[in-house]
C-alpha cells in the first residue's frame, strides 16, 4: 500500500467483512519530501541487477522513522477509524515483530558503470517474523497497520523493503492471500497482463520485467514458499482496488 491514503481503498477494505486484513504500507515519496523540507540530501543507489533503492544512513533513518512510523502510519489508522474499523498502528519494531540483520556492505554501480562496495548503513535483511502481536490484534477484531521498519540484532531500527516485509508477515502467518497493490494492472508481458503464474514461471518472469515489478515478484515467491496460498498483484489506483484484485481478471495471480 502506498503512503497516500485513498478513501476508496479504505472504504473497500471496510466492506470486506468476511476476512481479516493486515495492512503493510510504504511511504518512500513522503520520506523524500520530509528530507527535502529538512534540507537533507536524498541518496539513491543502483544494484548490479539494476534495482534502484534509497540509501539509508543514520540521519535518513531518523527521518524514515518520523515519516513511516509517524505521519503515514497514523493517517492510515485514522482513515480506517473514520470508516468504522478498529485499527492499531505499529511497525516491525513493536513486539518485536520483524527481526532483521543489518547489511554490512552494499554493492552499487557508480556513474561509470563500475561496481563499488559501500557501507550498508541502516538497511536490513529480514531474518524472522513473530506474529503473536498481530494475531492478538486480529483476535480483538483490530486491523494491524504496519510500517516496514525492522529491529536489528543490536536493537537498532532498520529500513526493510515494504513488499518483502509484507511477504515475510504473510508467509509467517500462513495467510490465505497476499495482495500487492501497484500502479499497473498486474505483471505485463508483451503488452498483455499475465493472469496466472506458478512458482517456476514466476522465477522465469523475474528476468523479463523491469525495476519495481521484480521486487514484487520476488516478494510473491518468498511469501508462497513460506506458506501463503496465493499472491495477487493488482492496480491500487482503481476505484475499489481490493474488490478488483479479488474478483476481476485485471490482475496477476501467483500460486505454488
Amino acid at each position: 500500500m502506498k503512503s497516500g491514503v485513498r478513501e476508496s481503498l479504505i472504504r473497500d477494505i471496510s466492506m470486506q467483512k468476511e476476512d481479516d486484513y493486515i495492512i503493510v504500507h510504504g511511504g518512500g515519496p513522503a520520506v523524500t519530501d520530509l528530507c527535502s523540507r529538512l534540507n537533507m540530501e536524498t541518496r539513491f543507489i543502483t544494484s548490479p541487477e539494476g534495482i534502484r533503492s534509497r540509501y539509508t544512513d543514520a540521519e535518513t533513518m531518523s527521518v524514515y522513522l518520523m515519516a513511516m512510523r509517524g505521519s503515514i502510519n497514523a493517517s492510515i489508522v485514522l482513515a480506517l477509524q473514520r470508516a468504522g474499523m478498529k485499527s492499531f498502528g505499529m511497525s516491525g519494531i513493536d513486539g518485536p515483530t520483524i527481526m532483521a540483520e543489518r547489511k554490512k556492505r552494499l554493492i552499487t554501480i557508480n556513474e561509470k558503470g563500475r561496481r563499488m562496495f559501500i557501507d550498508g548503513g541502516y538497511t536490513g535483511k529480514i531474518l524472522s517474523v513473530d506474529g503473536s502481536l498481530i494475531e492478538y490484534l486480529l483476535s480483538e477484531k483490530m486491523t494491524p497497520v504496519i510500517a516496514p521498519i525492522a529491529v536489528g540484532l543490536e536493537h537498532e531500527p532498520l529500513n526493510v523493503d515494504g513488499d518483502r516485509a509484507a511477504s515475510a508477515i504473510a508467509g509467517g502467518l500462513k495467510a490465505s492471500r497476499m495482495i500487492l497493490l501497484t500502479d499497473v494492472d498486474g505483471i505485463m508481458f508483451n503488452g498483455k497482463i499475465v493472469e496466472k503464474l506458478d512458482l517456476a514461471h514466476a522465477r522465469e518472469m523475474l528476468k523479463l520485467v523491469g525495476n519495481g515489478m521484480d521486487k514484487k515478484i520476488m516478494a510473491a515467491i518468498e511469501s508462497i514458499e513460506a506458506g501463503t496460498s496465493e499472491v495477487i498483484i493488482a492496480n491500487g489506483n482503481v476505484e475499489m482496488p481490493i474488490s478488483g484484485a479479488i474478483n476481476s481478471k485485471q490482475r496477476t495471480v501467483i500460486t505454488k
